[in-house]
């Protein structure tokens, strides 16, 4: 005897367990499993779960920066990070597999229920049952009128109010309901959610997104291809032929600071514009553009934005013979987005006799607060403009990952095989240097020169082919969410028959199919028919 015969005659009758069924049984099972509602939304929710990690970690087609700084400060958890591609949340293998499952559930959702749906809309409205009075909402009246011109005037009203109306011939009553929008609604909100979700993979699998730091000046400059990103990351199907050959410069950059009146050297910035001199193709005339936050440029399909800004201390490295082994600006990469509070590090691969590399902090308006007990604490800057700048640099000498490539990041200074330069007495060495100060190193190793400051912008450059797809989708589901929340589906019944002592006995009954149907309001559309049946009546010569 198998388990299925085991079990009580309710349960045979019951859904089989999965072990109890053949393969085609087993295939069509999970099919339905797949494709119920239940499953949809569980889907759903696990998809909102899935991109949370997108949002809290720092992820390689968002900002690579971020990672590398992550990657350094837990040298540990990044390899499991790794492992698990929660740096890259949304290209992973177990986010599509969400993704694809809650397309095909959402498919076989919705395809029977337009079925069912096509069939409601054809199907005529239920007749009256046979006790109107029994339903929640009624009411009748008396009149002398013939049965017959009643429910005519009956069809007449209920159409007027955009009822559906249906009266069999040799009837006593008129059938009638509205409110199909309602599950019309519920459909087009499910349909625009794999609209919106179509739209999105679309830009996922054949748009792109990349980054540049690029400093301000007509001096620097950027040419969209593919040499010239910091960071780059390409849909899978992405053709590199679909990229427009624009190009553009950073002419000036305005920050809008909001300073203390009392103190001058506090405060925040308000307003970020990048000045850009652009050229749609090579040989077109350059054109002027205010590059906003969120205010993007638009060249063809792609958007060129303006996601973050920094400063860039200018530092000149001579080695011990006094030749220039690194000159030029640096970029700082901002550890407090309120006081631009910096890091940085700058690399000598040309210092004789040994390599150089810097290491340190960039504060635009220096400050020495005070502690509770009125201690001067760590230096830190008051202010995100540079009232007055100072970098803060230590020194290392030896293999700082420039000849064995073993630093990936020009923004990481590799110091496992590096030593750091010491004072005499031990301790480490430290550079304190404010614009056009100078510092020699020590052991006749050379000079380190702060010869000024330049910023620079973070760019994001993106092309995202289903935008508009995925935008439209979003308003669509918005008018059906409207449409299944706000369409109230009704039935409403009028009877007419003639009782034996000639009077005509007329009976109204209204029924609310929504769950969230206020009495109140359904009591006052009813009074309102029989008032207009009533009115209409006498209105007529």
């Amino acid at each position: 005897m198998t388990q299925l015969d085991r079990r009580p005659a309710d349960d045979r009758q019951a859904t089989p367990l999965p072990n109890d069924l053949n393969a085609r049984e087993l295939a069509r099972w999970s099919w339905r499993q797949l494709t119920s509602m239940r499953t949809a939304l569980v889907l759903l929710l696990l998809l909102a779960l899935a991109a949370i990690p997108g949002s809290v970690i720092p992820q390689e087609d968002i900002d690579s920066l971020a990672v590398t700084q992550w990657r350094e400060n837990h040298p540990n958890l990044a390899p499991i990070w790794d492992r698990l591609d929660l740096f890259s949340v949304y290209g992973s293998v177990w986010f599509s597999a969400i993704y694809i499952l809650l397309m095909i559930s959402l498919v076989g959702c919705i395809l029977p229920r337009l079925f069912v749906y096509a069939r409601a809309l054809r199907a005529k409205p239920p007749k009256a049952p046979r006790n109107l009075s029994r339903l929640p909402e009624h009411a009748s009246y008396e009149t002398d009128e013939d049965p017959d011109d009643v429910l005519a005037r009956a069809a007449r009203t209920l159409r007027k109010r955009r009822y559906r109306v249906v009266r069999l011939d040799g009837g006593d009553s008129v059938d009638a309901e509205r409110g199909h929008l309602r599950e019309a609604g519920n459909l087009v909100f499910h349909l625009a959610v794999i609209v919106v979700l179509v739209g999105v993979a679309v830009g996922s699998l054949f748009g792109y997104k990349g980054g540049v730091i690029m400093f301000v000046g007509k001096d620097y400059g950027f040419s969209n291809n593919l040499t010239q990103y910091d960071d780059f990351a390409p849909g899978s199907l992405f053709d590199p032929t679909v990229m427009e050959p624009f190009s553009f410069s950073i002419d000036s950059f305005d920050v809008n600071w909001i300073t203390d009146r009392e103190n001058p050297r506090f405060g925040m910035a308000r307003k970020f514009v990048s000045h850009l001199d652009y050229t749609t193709e090579p040989g077109a005339k350059t054109q002027e553009y205010d590059l906003k936050v969120n205010h993007p440029l638009s060249v063809g399909g792609t958007e060129v934005f303006l996601i973050g800004h920094g400063y860039a201390p200018v530092i000149t490295i001579r080695d011990g013979d006094g030749n220039i082994a690194q000159s030029g600006p640096q970029v700082f990469l901002p550890t407090n987005a309120q006081t631009f509070e910096s890091f940085g590090v700058v690399k000598a691969a040309d210092a004789k006799p040994t390599q150089i590399g810097l290491e340190g902090t960039f504060y635009p308006t220096f400050s020495l607060g005070k502690d509770a007990d009125g201690n001067l604490s760590m230096p830190a800057s008051a202010f995100g403009n540079a009232i007055d700048p100072l970098v803060s640099l230590f020194a290392y000498t030896g293999d700082v990952g420039l000849d064995d490539g073993t630093s990936s990041s020009v923004y990481v200074l590799d110091k496992t095989k590096a030593k750091q330069v010491m004072k005499a007495d031990g301790q480490p060495f430290r550079m304190d240097l404010r614009p056009g100060e100078t510092v020699k190193l020590p052991d006749g190793l050379g000079t380190v020169t702060f010869d000024g400051l330049q910023r620079w912008n973070k760019i994001q450059i993106s092309r995202t082919p289903g935008k508009l797809v995925a935008l439209t989708g979003v308003v669509v589901a918005l008018l059906g969410l409207l449409g299944s929340l706000f369409v109230r589906p009704r039935r409403l019944w009028v009877r007419a028959r003639r009782r034996d002592d000639g009077t005509t006995l007329v009976e109204v009954a209204r029924l609310d199919r929504s769950s969230g149907g206020d009495p109140e309001t359904g009591r006052d559309e009813l009074d309102a028919i029989v008032a207009a049946l009533r009115q209409d009546r006498e209105a007529a010569p």
